[in-house]
């Protein structure tokens, strides 16, 4: 089996994980819309998927974030399951991505020094 199905079936289980925060269907407390899915690697004999999780919540907001994601996988994994009709389901471990938030606070700090020097 080639790389190209467990990439394909990464960004497809990206999208359908993504639209369940959104629709808000997790019903954890600690899963709110401010989170996303930044990247799903699935394992070559597509058993695991490694999700990626960011968001602008401070790190620790992210982390509980995470936390529900974690506690409500079986729950995903069956929505999974009846949306994409396949023979198994990856077993989802969800980790912290800080890309998103990364960039902000990067921007952020662009502005401050702009706005230093031109003040």
């Amino acid at each position: 089996m080639g790389t190209y199905r467990p990439v394909r079936l990464g960004r497809l289980i990206q999208e359908k994980i993504g639209a369940l925060i959104v629709e808000g269907r997790i019903k954890d407390p600690r899963v709110d819309s401010s989170l996303s899915i930044s990247r799903v690697e699935v394992s070559r004999d597509l058993s695991y998927g490694d999700v990626y999780v960011s968001g602008y919540k401070s790190r620790e907001g992210l982390l509980k974030g995470i936390e529900g994601l974690q506690s409500a996988a079986g729950f995903i994994q069956a929505q999974l399951n009846g949306q994409m009709r396949l023979r198994q389901t990856p077993r989802l471990r969800f980790h912290e991505d800080q890309g998103i938030r990364g960039g902000f606070e990067m921007i952020q700090k662009i502005e401050e020094l702009l706005n230093h020097e031109g003040g």
